[in-house]
């Protein structure tokens, strides 16, 4: 998309926090040029948090952002649909800390987007291009990322269990293939977790009707799951959500290594650290270049 974008009208929706367990409404909004996505605490009078690495508070089991001591957790899955269906621009109401788990996976908020629709601004996209080969890594997991002139995506994974074991998705991503190989992908985890889970106050909200669980022998959902490598689909897919926190669209290779949430926010922490590391570009600079590139 050569311009900035927002959705044509307001899509709203509700369910539970994955970790919190309290019911939450969220309404998505049209936003001008240049807002970026910002959240709006509607339960405390409209305190705003843009989605931005600056405001990263906690990346253990999710994704949190906070400002000025207030809270919106599990933000990854959310962010990372507007992000890779092109939205620029948009403003998140939402009653409560967590935004809704809904089924555990990206679809439910595609399917809002198709009914709010695309609008298009006259003001130009400018894309965040790696220049230079940006890495982090430790305990066995790195998340590395190359100069290209696409968004391309590499995410490796490994559990010991035998439906999961090793797992890697290469891919590009864009819009089509985002929606119908990385979206429908749910979270998951592993019924010997569970209580050691709970004991640490999390996943209070979770079922099998918003996560994937495996015992140690097979998957207990009805219908299984979606898709033989949905684990590392729905890592990829969280991968995402926390790069949407760039705030621009990125241009670059991607590729993840058995890394988490932690190691996401600190690649973005330390490519947003180094402007030499980097350059924003309009999609008419980019397309020039490519010309340039063509005929030398």
């Amino acid at each position: 998309m050569r311009f900035e974008t927002t959705i044509q009208k307001a899509v709203e929706t509700s369910g539970v926090g994955l970790h919190s367990g309290v019911p939450v409404r969220i309404r998505i909004r049209p936003a001008p040029p240049s807002t970026g996505i910002v959240f709006l605490r509607t339960d405390l009078d409209n305190f705003a948090i843009p989605a931005s690495y600056r405001n990263v508070a906690r990346v253990s089991y999710a994704t949190s952002l906070m400002r000025q001591g207030v809270l919106i957790s599990t933000t990854e899955h959310l962010l990372s649909t507007l992000y890779s269906m092109g939205i620029d621009n948009a403003f998140i109401d939402i009653d409560n800390l967590e935004v809704p788990i809904l089924d555990g996976s990206g679809a439910p908020f595609i399917e809002l987007l198709r009914e709010a629709g695309v609008k298009t601004y006259r003001r130009k996209k400018r894309f965040l291009r790696i220049k230079e080969t940006v890495s982090v890594e430790g305990n066995g997991k790195r998340i590395t990322i190359l100069p290209s002139d696409h968004f391309l995506l590499t995410c490796d994974v490994y559990f010991p269990h035998p439906l999961v074991g090793r797992q890697t998705l290469d891919m590009e991503v864009t819009p089509e293939r985002y929606a119908s190989d990385i979206a429908p992908a749910r979270t998951f985890g592993f019924e010997n977790d569970l209580n050691q889970l709970r004991d640490m106050g999390l996943i209070r909200g979770a079922s099998l009707e918003n996560a994937v669980c495996f015992n140690q022998t097979q998957v207990l959902n009805d219908g299984g799951l979606r898709f033989p490598d949905e684990c590392c689909r729905h890592k990829a897919l969280d991968l995402i959500g926390d790069l949407a926190l760039i705030g621009r669209p990125l241009l670059g290779h991607v590729i993840a290594e058995r890394a988490g949430h932690a190691m996401h926010v600190a690649l973005v922490a330390k490519i947003m650290s180094d402007p030499a590391l980097y350059e924003v570009l309009s999609f008419d600079q980019m397309a020039n270049r490519v010309v340039a590139a063509l005929v030398s």
